[in-house]
């Protein structure tokens, strides 16, 4: 569970999310969607503790990231939206690194990061450096690395982005399966075909402000319009 409490941000006097009060629930997938410069990753990168909050407060199951930060931070798994990080590192040590951070059992994260490697068609990569993995390797390491120690909450940031039709389908199922077992996914994206087919509630951010929250069902009724979420998303944000 994500509980988004009044969370601004501000950058000077720039206020790049205004006031975001969401709630997430276990067992669902919940797209945050937007134009470029709308807030989503600022948004992402409040909840995951990367930024601090300006003014508000976000807990995850009931941890507070702001106040209880380690323990908040242990509740989730994020992919970022730029996989240009660990670059010095093989794949395989950055994997060991992530289950020591998150103390999880030697043996038990070996056997989980070699199925998952598999599974995304990366294992033969493993003791490559991550500098010379291509944008789509480097994204299914953090995508490994987010699931290994099987977080209640797992938030991704735009995770779709440079993947192969195989591996981009992976990860839905993987997002599936996840709120399937009562836990909770947030990403982010552009690729609105996705959140209509994957989502079970979308919010559609504009300019810093939630402008949106609900189905699309829901879109459709407030907007008075059939349609595709292209469309009444585009009405929406202009």
């Amino acid at each position: 569970m994500i509980k988004i409490d009044h969370v601004t941000k501000k950058f000077g006097d720039f206020t790049a999310v205004d006031d975001l009060d969401l709630e997430i629930q276990d067992g669902e997938i919940f797209g945050l969607i937007g134009p470029n410069g709308a807030g989503k990753s600022t948004t992402l990168k409040m909840i995951t503790g990367i930024l601090p909050p300006t003014k508000g407060d976000v807990l995850l199951d009931n941890y507070s990231i702001t106040k209880d930060t380690l323990r908040a931070k242990q509740q989730f798994g994020f992919v970022a939206d730029s996989p240009d990080m660990f670059l010095g590192m093989r794949g395989a040590d950055y994997l060991s690194f992530v289950a020591s951070v998150y103390k999880v059992n030697r043996d038990e994260a070996q056997e989980k990061a070699i199925k998952l490697a598999k599974e995304f068609n990366i294992y033969d990569s493993l003791n490559d450096y991550i500098a010379n993995y291509s944008h789509g390797m480097r994204q299914k390491i953090f995508i490994i690395g987010a699931l290994l120690h099987t977080p209640s909450t797992w938030i991704l940031d735009e995770p779709l982005t440079g993947l192969d039709p195989a591996s981009s389908f992976k990860i839905k199922e993987r997002m599936r399966e996840h709120a399937a077992e009562n836990k909770s996914v947030l990403f982010s994206t552009h690729v609105l075909e996705v959140a209509e087919k994957l989502c079970d509630r979308i919010g559609i951010i504009s300019k810093g402000k939630l402008v949106f929250v609900g189905t699309l069902d829901d879109l459709r009724k407030k907007s008075g319009e059939e349609g595709s979420l292209e469309e009444l998303f585009l009405e929406m944000v202009k």
